[in-house]
């Protein structure tokens, strides 16, 4: 329960505390301001409190707006102001008078809640104010003024303001026109049947696991099925995140849940497709697990360069040569859906599985998957590399930090990185040892020590390439460079060793493996740093598994199963402990209260 405390006496007619008690909240009524501190002392103190002017006169959405949005310590709009426990000391000095700030003005009448909103701020309390758009939200200072309110909130419908912003402003081209049009209105409808963004995400994954079941019979009536519930999984994943919006139901359980749950669809029916191919005779595996290796490594560069230059650098703008053709060709309308179409995002890529999944066959399907993202990813990346090289910033240590994070550092590279000599050219380095180790397992013979010196040798390169801060122009490719030498690795060996499951053993390591990367970037993003370094360290860091493979590949490839049988050990001890750790970190109450917003690729 919230409480809503008027500050001041009520007025007749309004409908200000039937409309606070829509939203959820207890209304008090503090006739006189010296009625606050009394009325907010007896508010629990782990409970929301709002602060609303009688006078108040707006739009519902925009009290929502204001008030229920749990991501945020304090909110204000004109005449209301909310606070949660941890923004509640301040909002108790503030009423004490132990914090100052110039009073806010609404014609001549001082508005209380804006006052203190004005205080907290100044006490160092980040207050956000969300954009309003066309909603009002006033205290008018005169009938005249009153009317004029009444009559703009008349004139805008806030259920269809509500509705066009529970849509993502920035989206792809199959999602924005041939998805979000009538999702949204599955969003309200949830909402309105009191279901939760969780739940509909949970029933969106149910029924992406059900495609790829259905893919996995290996026949036509199961692809057409699949493909056909592929796409129903992809609206349920919209409809989650408009839902949230809409009613704004952000959780930190729902953002562990929407980071997570896309990428263990899409790699499930990977691996559905697979084995439906396998029924009718044909082994696509190696084709699963690249296509999984090719996606995983296309978000580790965007998040990486996220990190280093768009929250990680001190530059107010980006002034590159190419960035300043990518706002040129912003200004052309349809050259902006081209360049989102052609990166191939979730919904694009989505679209053309389900509909070569019913009408084709999985090799196909794998055929045209690696294609379309091979393109995107040269695209993406070299023009990122362009941006680059041409932008004049400065990388802060938060970029560095994040980067060292992201590079996900063993024992070995970080016992190396501490006593190497600190050379420049990170991203040179982790190539090189990248480039060897990926040379070495496609020439040497399977089961040949050449592998794992040429596993030591790209442990070695590793430490020396994050010896030193990752504050380089091009140095956010080391984390993706690790990846690729990684993934690739376990594919190649897995496929070279000729054993029967080593294959699929090798698809479920790299997703375990994978889901420990993903769930670092995603606690990245909240603001709560990476996973604790003694789970990098147990689960041994990216050249500490890469060696481990290549040892085992070295003992085991020719013993008949055994490969298998050490790769998918070292596939469920992994796992275990990342899901372990990950659900107790995004499940806790110090995970952070936000829900993801979803990424375009």
């Amino acid at each position: 329960m919230s409480t809503a405390i008027l500050t001041g006496p009520p007025v007749p007619g309004s409908q200000l505390g039937p409309d606070l008690r829509t939203l959820g909240f207890d209304v008090q009524q503090a006739l006189l301001p010296d009625d606050l501190p009394r009325l907010l002392a007896e508010v629990p103190a782990g409970e929301r409190v709002a602060l609303v002017d009688p006078r108040f006169l707006g739009h519902v959405h925009a009290l929502r707006l204001a008030l229920t949005d749990p991501r945020f310590p304090a909110a204000s709009v004109p005449g209301a102001l909310t606070v949660q426990a941890e923004a509640r000391p301040a909002l108790t000095r503030a009423l004490a008078g132990g914090t100052h700030a110039p009073a806010a003005q609404v014609g001549t009448a001082s508005v209380l809640a804006d006052d203190i909103a004005a205080a907290i701020e100044a006490d160092g309390v980040a207050v956000h104010h969300p954009e309003l758009g066309s909603l009002v939200a006033t205290v008018p200072a005169d009938a005249v003024a009153a009317d004029a309110a009444a009559q703009a909130v008349a004139a805008v419908d806030d259920e269809a303001v509500r509705l066009r912003n529970a849509v993502k402003s920035r989206d792809g081209f199959f999602t924005t026109h041939f998805i979000s049009p009538y999702s949204r209105y599955i969003a309200r409808w949830c909402a309105r049947r009191g279901l939760t963004p969780n739940q509909v995400t949970t029933a969106s994954l149910i029924t992406a696991l059900i495609a790829a079941g259905c893919a996995a019979t290996g026949t036509r009536g199961g692809y057409v099925a699949a493909g056909v519930l592929l796409i129903l999984s992809f609206v349920l994943d919209c409809t989650d995140g408009q839902l949230a919006r809409y009613s704004l139901q952000y959780s930190t359980m729902g953002a562990w849940l929407d980071a997570t749950f896309d990428r263990a669809k899409e790699y499930a029916y990977y691996a559905g497709l697979a084995l439906g191919a396998a029924r009718g005779g044909d082994d696509v595996w190696a084709l699963a697990l690249g296509a999984m290796v090719l996606q995983t490594c296309r978000h580790v560069v965007d998040f990486s360069f996220n990190e280093a230059h768009v929250v990680g650098t001190d530059a107010t703008a980006n002034t590159s040569p190419t960035a300043a053709l990518s706002d040129k060709l912003d200004s052309v309308a349809w050259t902006v859906w081209v360049r989102r179409m052609i990166v191939l995002p979730i919904g694009e890529r989505w679209a053309m599985i389900a509909v070569l999944t019913a009408a084709t066959t999985p090799r196909i399907v794998f055929y045209a998957l690696l294609i379309g993202c091979a393109f995107a990813a040269c695209y993406t990346t070299a023009g990122r590399v362009l941006r680059s090289l041409t932008r004049r910033a400065t990388r802060t240590d938060r970029a560095a930090l994040a980067l060292a994070e992201l590079a996900d550092s063993g024992p070995v590279a970080q016992l190396v990185a501490a006593r190497a000599p600190r050379i420049p050219g990170a991203p040179v380095v982790a190539a090189v040892g990248a480039v060897a180790l990926i040379a070495a397992a496609l020439t040497q013979p399977v089961g040949s020590g050449q592998v794992i010196v040429a596993a030591v040798f790209y442990a070695v390169l590793s430490g020396l390439a994050v010896a030193r801060p990752l504050k380089g122009a091009l140095d956010w490719l080391v984390p993706p460079l690790f990846r690729v030498a990684e993934y690739c690795t376990v594919l190649i060996l897995a496929a070279r060793s000729d054993v029967s499951g080593a294959l699929p053993a090798a698809f479920g390591l790299v997703g375990a493996v994978a889901y420990h990367h993903y769930d670092t970037v995603y606690r990245i993003k909240g603001g709560s740093g990476a996973p604790p370094k003694w789970l990098v360290r147990l689960i041994g860091g990216h050249e500490g598994r890469t060696l481990v493979v290549a040892v085992l590949a070295a003992v085991l490839a020719t013993r008949d199963t055994d490969f298998t049988l050490a790769l998918t050990a070292l596939a469920a001890a992994i796992a275990l402990v990342v899901l372990v750790e990950s659900i107790r970190f995004w499940v806790s109450s110090g995970a952070p209260a936000v829900h993801d917003e979803g990424e375009t690729a």
